[in-house]
């Protein structure tokens, strides 16, 4: 069994034995997992199987969810599964959102989700709310619930991202370094 597999497997057991939260180990898993699922759609699967698995799932859990419902859009050759998993997506984003509404990271995976979505599909309508949100996390220096490398990516994006003024851009190059 691949490494990757066997960790995926180690959370599906971790995750369907119960457990409200994933540790943290168990959400440093997931994060190295989704970056590999945004190129395949195997690893999509796997993680959205063993994530799906367990029977209470706090908002990020529902986030990771989200994000892989909107991978299984990108990775889809049929256009009527592209535009199923996209809305999907964007329903399961928002309940987690609604249970906890001031979850940067949350907020950074429905910006990130929305900033990709073509926007013919009018999916990507919290893309201000969303960066407002995460400006603001900035600016109060309130990132309790995240890592600092994350907080570093998150910047970078949100520059990159093209979607901020230049005194936005300038907040979040403070944490670039």
């Amino acid at each position: 069994m691949k490494r990757s597999a066997c960790l995926l497997l180690i959370l599906a057991c971790n995750v369907w034995a119960g457990r409200a939260q994933m540790s943290a180990r168990q959400t440093q898993r997931v994060k190295s997992a989704m970056v590999r699922a945004i190129e395949s759609s195997q690893v999509t699967d796997s993680l959205y199987k063993a994530l799906a698995a367990g029977s209470n799932k706090d908002p990020l859990t529902r986030g990771y969810l989200a994000s892989l419902e909107a991978l299984k859009a990108k990775h889809a050759w049929n256009p009527y599964n592209k535009v199923k998993f996209a809305n999907r997506s964007a329903k399961t984003m928002a309940e987690a959102i609604r249970s906890d509404p001031g979850n940067l990271e949350l907020r950074f995976m429905r910006f990130s989700i929305q900033h990709y979505m073509p926007a013919f599909l009018g999916l990507s309508k919290d893309l201000d709310t969303d960066r407002r949100e995460i400006l603001k996390h900035y600016r109060e220096r309130s990132f309790s619930k995240v890592d600092k490398e994350l907080v570093r990516n998150i910047a970078r994006f949100m520059i990159e991202s093209g979607r901020c003024t230049g005194a936005e851009e300038e907040i979040f190059r403070k944490y670039t370094a």
